[in-house]
């Protein structure tokens, strides 16, 4: 039964947060606005924000600097993950993963489902560890940034969501890292 630990105490995340995309500035990124009201009104940390065009290598640089970077708990990027030549975000986060959280793009997929319907096909979320930090891949419209975070990441970014949640994990993400 999924329920919220009234005696647990919420625990903020560091969050990075990118736009991908060949049209839009910071002034005029509707989803990213969407995602950083977001991310503060719970109670999170947003650490970095930047916006970038439709480049694989561009996105791979961002992502492995800010997994890198142990002041990011979670990196969540917009855009680019359509089916078009120029939607590579989907491919530079793989990139970077060490493992992909399968169900993340799966259970996307069924919460747009309810939306959209079919279309839904069309929509790439994916999601992934690296370097001890969670990553998401969102798509570019409002609704499914609204969707993403009001019905996934809301609830696993937040220590007192039980049965299980990502913040519980962050202190074992890297431990691979630390054998010797």
């Amino acid at each position: 039964m999924v329920k919220t630990d009234p005696i647990e105490k919420f625990v903020p995340v560091k969050i990075a947060l990118l736009t991908v995309s060949d049209t839009r500035s910071l002034d005029e990124d509707k989803s990213g606005d969407i995602l950083e009201a977001r991310v503060k009104d719970a109670g999170h940390i947003l650490v970095a924000r930047e916006i970038l065009q439709d480049d694989r290598f561009a996105i791979v640089s961002t992502l492995n600097r800010w997994v890198a970077d142990k002041s990011v708990d979670v990196v969540i990027s917009t855009g680019g993950t359509g089916l078009t030549g120029r939607d590579v975000t989907v491919e530079a986060h793989r990139d970077v993963y060490e493992k992909e959280i399968d169900a993340f793009g799966a259970f996307f997929t069924l919460i747009s489902m309810k939306k959209i319907g079919t279309s839904a096909i069309q929509s790439r979320a994916t999601g992934g560890v690296a370097k001890g930090t969670f990553m998401f891949a969102l798509p570019g419209s409002p609704s499914a940034c609204k969707d993403a975070w009001d019905e996934i990441l809301v609830n696993q970014l937040d220590i007192r969501h039980k049965p299980c949640n990502f913040v519980e994990l962050l202190p074992r993400l890297d431990e691979h890292l630390r054998r010797k």
